[in-house]
């Protein structure tokens, strides 16, 4: 698996998550995760597609890369910033998602928020 997931935000959240939930039924995938004003659509065990309202217009995509070891998040992230990526959150647990999720965040060249993402306890 390449992603992890991917998202963007949307202007009218209960409008996207209505054509979402029909549009993808056919192809097996429902809501996974859901919270105030975003959700995790797809398959378990797959990559997601996450969306969600933040205010503002759609601009730049969120894209999370799957890493199989937190080493390789911590990788990921210091060749980003070497290779010019701006900070977005260094590697670190984000316990707000689940007690295993561990990520870091820069942002690219155009503005998108690059994410490498590790599910796994430290081993």
């Amino acid at each position: 698996m390449v992603f992890d997931h991917i998202g963007f935000n949307v202007t009218d959240f209960p409008k996207a998550k209505e054509f979402l939930v029909k549009a993808l039924k056919p192809l097996d995938m429902a809501i996974t995760a859901e919270a105030d004003g975003w959700a995790m659509i797809g398959r378990k065990g797959e990559g997601q597609l996450w969306f969600g309202s933040f205010g503002g217009s759609p601009g730049p995509i969120h894209i999370a890369f799957a890493a199989k070891t937190r080493e390789q998040v911590r990788q990921f992230y210091a060749a980003a910033i070497a290779a010019g990526g701006q900070d977005n959150g260094a590697p670190g647990l984000r316990p707000h998602y689940h007690a295993n999720y561990y990520g870091a965040f820069v942002i690219g060249p155009d503005g998108h928020n690059v994410e490498a993402v590790c599910h796994a306890a430290e081993a």
